[in-house]
């Protein structure tokens, strides 16, 4: 599950010896200033291509040209950038992606790519190659863990690119490595079948990081240990299945003092049957991913620490299978959280907010700076922002501002919803002190709504992946969002 290696090189383009060498034309016969230099070395030979119609510049589109004369590259992978007038961040990190699609089907172990050197509004070097870069390790992950072991491929496969940069950026190499490594971290625990990951491997994977970085521990509460805290929420999910819960705590103190803590809270249902409220069975198998949130926030701190931050953090995960048996949980059960507040079960398919709100008591014992969670929440996100954006709520507007800032700088982008105390009578109850569902209008709000209720006086955000977390389709894997946007937030704090 090894990343990408990343490096940067100065060579001019048309002399640099490599198995695939990137450049990027635009629409309109606008060649990019590395497509210029080959295709002067080469004769003209992309520019005719342009005027034949065989390239065309349009974003999306790429081809392979080989043994181009002049020219150093044993074959030229030139990609469609589209409009230049309209190039601006979301060109840059489509034709990133683009680039590597293409590279990760050809037979080559490395490639140079000069997308680096183009001009991006608003976005510096550093930006270019950290995007560039993870966009190419994106691209090249496969999904290996469950397969039948298959002899080693007869061709190479893609395993280092070199990036056009004309100094040495080694804080961008470094926090690429770190978010891809991450980033593949989520998508492998996403993507393991439930018989696998259930809550007991989660654990196994947190004591996997502890294990490998000084300064990090780790504390596993059992279902005993929960109990004695009150956790009755969690646990009442949790009571209907064989595989017993865990919650996993593990902090990085890379500030070395006592400083207080940011939180990282991650909803780990590692499947989600819905319970008694039995989910229907069509697209059910894709409830593995119900714990994206949960390796979604262990791959950020998997960064963190590899990029060894200088702050103070700590990781909560509530790893819960929720399944219906004899002894499982049922609508009108009235659960005692942590906090005391009482919740009233009108659906046992809403149950990441159950989970979700003993574990955001439970990191108020460490007197966090920030708590933000990360969690496969609600469908009704999905419906209000599809597949590109996480749905960000908290009422600190300040947090709102660094979240959102940090995701669209990653383009693992969120968009706020209101978390306004007017969704909040939704979630009345006549048994309880709240419903743990508010009906079929504003179903995310008011799942926000819910955890807000366990986070007063805090500075709290909650990120809603449900849409973003994985790919839909039998085919569809993990994302690793939003890892990316975690990170940068966290990196961002340690600048300021």
């Amino acid at each position: 599950m090894s990343t990408l290696k990343f490096s940067i090189r100065s060579d001019a383009p048309e002399r640099a010896a490599t198995p695939c060498l990137v450049v990027g034309i635009h629409e309109e016969r606008v060649l990019g200033a590395a497509a210029q230099r080959v295709d002067a070395a080469a004769g003209g030979a992309i520019r005719r291509l342009v005027e034949s119609g065989d390239a065309s510049g349009k974003a999306g589109t790429s081809i392979v040209l080989f043994g181009l004369p002049g020219v150093a590259a044993e074959r030229v992978l030139v990609v469609g950038l589209g409009d230049a007038k309209k190039f601006d961040a979301a060109a840059y990190h489509r034709a990133a992606n683009d680039s590597a699609r293409a590279l990760k089907a050809l037979p080559i172990a490395s490639a140079y790519s000069t997308l680096t050197g183009l001009d991006v509004p608003g976005r510096d070097d550093a930006w270019k190659l950290r995007t560039a870069a993870l966009a190419a390790d994106a691209q090249a992950y496969r999904y290996t863990a469950t397969f039948k072991p298959k002899e080693a491929p007869k061709t190479a496969q893609l395993e280092a690119v070199e990036f056009a940069a004309a100094a040495p950026a080694p804080r961008a190499l470094a926090e690429a490595g770190a978010i891809a490594a991450g980033v593949r971290f989520a998508k492998e625990l996403g993507n393991l079948p439930p018989n696998i990951c259930n809550p007991s491997y989660v654990a196994a994977q947190a004591k996997r990081i502890a294990d490998a970085h000084a300064g990090v521990t780790l504390e596993v509460l059992e279902r005993e240990d929960m109990a004695k805290l009150g956790m009755g929420s969690l646990l009442g999910v949790a009571q209907g299945s064989a595989n017993p819960p865990k919650l996993i705590v593990l902090h990085w103190r890379g500030k070395g003092d006592a400083s207080r803590p940011y939180a990282l809270v991650g909803k780990g249902i590692t499947f989600d049957t819905g319970g008694i409220s039995l989910k229907p069975g069509a697209g059910m198998e894709e409830m593995k991913f119900d714990m994206c949130g949960a390796a979604g926030v262990l791959g950020a701190f998997h960064a963190a620490v590899e990029l060894k931050l200088p702050l103070n953090l700590v990781c909560i995960v509530p790893a819960v299978e929720n399944m219906p048996d004899g002894n499982a949980y049922r609508p009108s059960d009235i659960l005692t959280s942590m906090s005391g507040l009482t919740i009233e079960v009108l659906n046992t398919d809403a149950e990441g907010r159950l989970i979700l709100c003993d574990a955001l008591t439970y990191a108020q014992k460490f007197d966090p700076e920030v708590i933000i969670d990360a969690a496969t929440l609600t469908g009704a996100c999905v419906v209000a922002l599809g597949k590109h954006a996480s749905g960000l709520m908290t009422k600190d507007d300040e947090l709102a501002d660094q979240l959102l800032a940090a995701g669209t700088r990653t383009h693992d982008r969120a968009w706020r919803l209101p978390l306004w105390d007017d969704y909040q009578g939704q979630l009345e109850s006549g048994f309880a002190d709240v419903a743990n569902i508010g009906g079929k209008n504003a179903g995310a709000i008011t799942a926000g709504c819910f955890l807000a209720r366990f986070t007063n006086g805090r500075r709290w955000a909650h990120l809603d992946i449900a849409g973003t977390a994985w790919d839909e389709g039998r085919k569809g894997l993990a994302t690793g969002r939003p890892v990316p946007l975690l990170v940068q937030y966290l990196i961002d704090r340690c600048a300021t």
